[in-house]
Protein backbone atom coordinates (compact mmCIF):
# COMPACT_ATOMS: atom_id res chain seq x y z
CA UNK A 1 0.00 0.00 0.00
CA UNK A 2 1.26 3.38 -0.46
CA UNK A 3 1.57 5.83 2.02
CA UNK A 4 -0.96 8.81 2.69
CA UNK A 5 0.58 11.95 1.59
CA UNK A 6 0.42 14.97 3.72
CA UNK A 7 -1.60 18.48 2.48
CA UNK A 8 1.63 20.32 2.48
CA UNK A 9 -0.63 23.64 1.93
CA UNK A 10 -2.57 22.68 4.91
CA UNK A 11 0.42 21.34 6.77
CA UNK A 12 2.36 25.08 6.52
CA UNK A 13 -1.14 26.52 7.41
CA UNK A 14 -2.42 24.29 10.69
CA UNK A 15 -0.96 22.88 13.69
CA UNK A 16 -2.34 19.84 15.83
CA UNK A 17 -2.36 20.52 19.91
CA UNK A 18 -2.39 17.95 21.95
CA UNK A 19 -5.78 17.03 22.13
CA UNK A 20 -6.46 16.51 18.72
CA UNK A 21 -7.56 20.18 18.06
CA UNK A 22 -6.35 22.21 15.54
CA UNK A 23 -4.51 25.95 15.75
CA UNK A 24 -4.22 28.32 12.92
CA UNK A 25 -3.64 31.75 13.13
CA UNK A 26 -5.63 34.21 11.72
CA UNK A 27 -4.65 36.36 8.21
CA UNK A 28 -3.96 40.58 7.52
CA UNK A 29 -1.56 40.99 10.47
CA UNK A 30 1.71 41.52 8.07
CA UNK A 31 1.23 44.69 6.39
CA UNK A 32 -0.77 47.94 6.40
CA UNK A 33 -1.50 47.97 9.80
CA UNK A 34 -1.81 51.75 10.56
CA UNK A 35 -5.17 51.67 9.42
CA UNK A 36 -6.41 48.82 11.87
CA UNK A 37 -7.00 49.69 15.72
CA UNK A 38 -4.66 47.84 18.11
CA UNK A 39 -7.99 46.13 19.18
CA UNK A 40 -7.76 44.36 15.93
CA UNK A 41 -4.27 43.69 15.87
CA UNK A 42 -3.93 42.50 19.05
CA UNK A 43 -6.88 39.93 18.36
CA UNK A 44 -5.22 38.83 15.17
CA UNK A 45 -1.94 37.82 17.26
CA UNK A 46 -3.59 35.06 18.99
CA UNK A 47 -3.96 31.82 17.55
CA UNK A 48 -7.12 30.62 17.08
CA UNK A 49 -8.84 26.53 17.36
CA UNK A 50 -10.33 25.17 14.11
CA UNK A 51 -14.16 24.74 14.67
CA UNK A 52 -15.51 21.50 15.51
CA UNK A 53 -17.11 21.08 12.19
CA UNK A 54 -14.19 21.40 10.19
CA UNK A 55 -11.80 19.30 12.18
CA UNK A 56 -12.86 15.91 10.22
CA UNK A 57 -12.04 17.91 6.96
CA UNK A 58 -8.36 18.53 7.91
CA UNK A 59 -7.64 15.11 9.41
CA UNK A 60 -8.37 14.16 6.47
CA UNK A 61 -5.52 16.67 4.70
CA UNK A 62 -3.50 16.23 7.72
CA UNK A 63 -3.25 11.99 8.51
CA UNK A 64 -0.06 12.41 9.91
CA UNK A 65 -0.24 15.32 12.50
Amino acid sequence: MPKIKTNRAAAKRFKKTGKGKFVYSKSHANHILTKKTTKRKRTLRQSHLIDKSNRRELRALLPNG
